[in-house]
């Protein structure tokens, strides 16, 4: 066999980061030595893997097929070294959770508070850092599960429908906009939007204003409480969940307006690597979210746990 695990775990990161400079770094390793390493590898294969453009490193053909298997091996390695190590210390399972947006981080400890009387043997940890890329996580074996506004098709990876909210535009009590039954994506343009994250981040800029073609003045803050002083002070507005602004908005004389008269709704999705789906505690947690989570909920096909929680596999 001529590949080894950290010939894909290089692999890996190069492809990731997209140059040998940043993925020297992130293996602690001299540019000279990855270079030098990267050669090897393309040597014993016998064909190139990337090609240098512009500082670039674009995969081949042979280099696209070695990234895949790298991202499955390298994933199964990780959930096996973690089902070890659950097992040394008599832990049931590990899930890793994170969500693609930081406003469910406000409802998702109830999920954890019943979850831990559900599954007690199982160690849930939150993985804030794989908020901005959950599925790559998944893909990379460093997260088990991401609650998400983007679709999973990688078949590496199950989805299930969870709930949707709905996304209003918040604006004084006396902005133009206030008093109308709806508003639509056009009545934004020329607006400063507040909004938490960047336009190409963003469900709302992609989802609703870009087809719409409008291009508000966007400024990114990321806490709701500073979005809602900024919005009460005049100096602009936001698009928000109606679950997360619906406390605010009579107390800090504010207003909630409908976007388009069925309003405009977000859909989210638990995602897992697809040899967790069906594991007891997955199931069980998903459940609760379904439970917990302030919003319209879907058909979500999952079923409390009936028997004591095992581990995957």
């Amino acid at each position: 066999m001529e590949l080894e695990v950290r010939h894909l775990r290089l692999v890996q990161t190069v492809a990731t980061l997209g140059s040998l400079t940043a993925a020297a770094g992130q293996l602690n390793l001299t540019q000279s030595a990855l270079s030098h390493q990267l050669r090897d590898i393309e040597d014993r294969l016998g064909a190139p893997l990337f090609l240098r453009r512009s500082r670039r490193m674009i995969p081949t053909a042979a280099g696209q097929h070695v990234i895949a298997s790298a991202g499955r091996v390298l994933a199964d390695l990780a959930r096996t070294e973690s089902q070890v190590r659950d097992i040394a210390t008599e832990r049931q399972g590990l899930l890793r959770v994170a969500t693609e947006c930081y406003t469910c981080y406000h409802w998702l400890p109830a999920v954890l508070r019943q979850f831990q009387q559900a599954a007690p043997g199982v160690d849930v940890r939150i993985e804030v850092d794989a908020t901005k890329k959950p599925l790559p996580a998944l893909l990379a074996g460093t997260l088990d599960l991401a609650v998400v506004t983007s679709p999973a098709r990688d078949r590496r990876l199950a989805s299930t429908a969870l709930f949707r909210d709905e996304m209003l535009i918040v604006a004084p009590a006396v902005h133009r906009l206030a008093n109308r039954p709806y508003a639509r994506a056009t009545d934004l343009a020329g607006e400063t939007l507040f909004m938490y994250a960047t336009p190409q981040d963003s469900y709302v800029y992609n989802k609703l204003l870009q087809p719409a073609g409008v291009q508000p003045v966007w400024r990114q803050v990321q806490l709701t409480e500073a979005i809602l002083e900024l919005v009460r002070a005049g100096l602009g507005v936001s698009v928000l969940p109606r679950w997360v602004v619906q406390p605010y908005l009579q107390p800090l004389g504010l207003s909630g307006v409908r976007i388009g008269p069925r309003g405009f709704l977000r859909g989210w999705s638990a995602v897992v690597p697809r040899g967790l789906a069906r594991t007891d505690y997955v199931i069980e947690f998903l459940r609760l979210i379904g439970s917990c989570a302030p919003v319209r909920r879907e058909h979500v096909t999952t079923k409390p746990i009936l028997r004591p929680v095992r581990a995957a596999g």
